[in-house]
């Protein structure tokens, strides 16, 4: 090949690498261009889904197209992460999902089917969770240090649980208090309600989300929040550091997350979308009405965020005697 070729060769070669990334850099400018599908590991009309809700909603605002809500409960959210996580990259399969499942499935799943860094792009973040600790509403106890001298009298002591950060943050209230429960699993919160409120459960952690409607309404007792901080969503409601156990805090926050492979604008344009989102006056009064705060991290602090649960949830699980499944 002469030097003529050679050069002719390798400009067509540069034209041909430039169409493709125009032709990408044009799909992802003109995204979305048809109905997008998120997904969220919890079944419709729990407090996870009613939160994503609010989101999808606003998002599809913005989109000025559908947005499909595809609930897929199960294997704690690992089912609608892995959809996501096989999806294809052109930005219409999104994740919904709470830290809690990106960084402690990891170290709760002897075998995952994705890696919750490298199979995922983040676009930032849009809420954080309260759980509390509650009893039924008719309940002689009003404090923890109530509940913990009752646990104690007595051997057969049962808990409640719906997901990995209940289970998380009770098996750590037991060890702080050195107390015993055996747990018992719901789907649902609501459907754990009855059992709340006969007294089968001697207490639960419960989400936020769901159990904010149900304190108002009279139909649930709390004792004390999760969080380092006290939240409006549960005025007078005390801390567990406040009830006593020191460097107690359990805050699982909520991202949107593409497939590996998403173009760069299309994450850029979900991340301007959760800003404006969380920027919205009406954002933070509706996640008060669910036991949540605004939590609006860039994508950039989304995926450091993450690497950092995911090194803080290794021990707390390991501590806590929870054996991966």
């Amino acid at each position: 090949m002469d030097r003529r070729q050679f050069l002719g060769g390798a400009a067509a070669g540069a034209l041909a690498l430039g169409g493709a990334g125009s032709a990408a850099f044009a799909q992802a400018t003109d995204w979305p261009n048809g109905p997008l599908r998120i997904f969220i590991g919890f079944p419709a009309g729990s407090g996870a889904d009613i939160l994503g809700r609010y989101f999808t909603n606003k998002i599809a605002e913005h989109a000025g197209k559908p947005v499909i809500v595809e609930n897929k409960p199960g294997a704690n959210s690992n089912i609608a992460a892995g959809l996501v996580a096989n999806a294809k990259p052109d930005g219409n399969s999104i994740l919904f999902i709470a830290s809690s499942n990106m960084a402690a499935n990891p170290f709760l799943f002897k075998s995952m089917p994705f890696d919750t860094v490298k199979d995922f792009r983040a676009a930032g973040t849009f809420a954080q969770i309260v759980f509390v600790l509650v009893v039924k509403p008719d309940s002689p106890f009003n404090t923890i240090d109530d509940l913990v001298k009752h646990l104690k009298s007595k051997k057969q002591n049962k808990y409640g649980y719906t997901n990995q950060t209940a289970i998380m943050s009770t098996e750590l209230f037991k060890t702080m208090t050195g107390t015993e429960a055996v747990g018992v699993s719901y789907r649902t919160a609501p459907d754990a309600m009855p059992d709340v409120t006969n007294g089968t459960l001697d207490y639960m952690i419960m989400d936020g989300t769901f159990a904010a409607g149900q304190i108002r309404a009279g139909r649930l007792k709390p004792l004390a929040i999760t969080t380092a901080e006290r939240s409006p969503s549960f005025p007078g409601v005390p801390t567990m550091q406040e009830a006593g156990l020191k460097g107690y805090d359990f805050a699982p926050w909520w991202g949107v997350y593409f497939p590996k492979g998403t173009p760069d604008a299309i994450v850029a344009k979900m991340e301007g979308w959760l800003q404006k989102i969380g920027a919205d006056p009406e954002t933070p009064k509706f996640l008060e009405t669910v036991g949540a705060i605004v939590n609006k991290d860039t994508a950039k602090q989304a995926d450091e965020r993450l690497i950092k649960e995911i090194a803080r949830m290794g021990p707390i699980i390991k501590a806590a005697g929870i054996e991966p499944q």
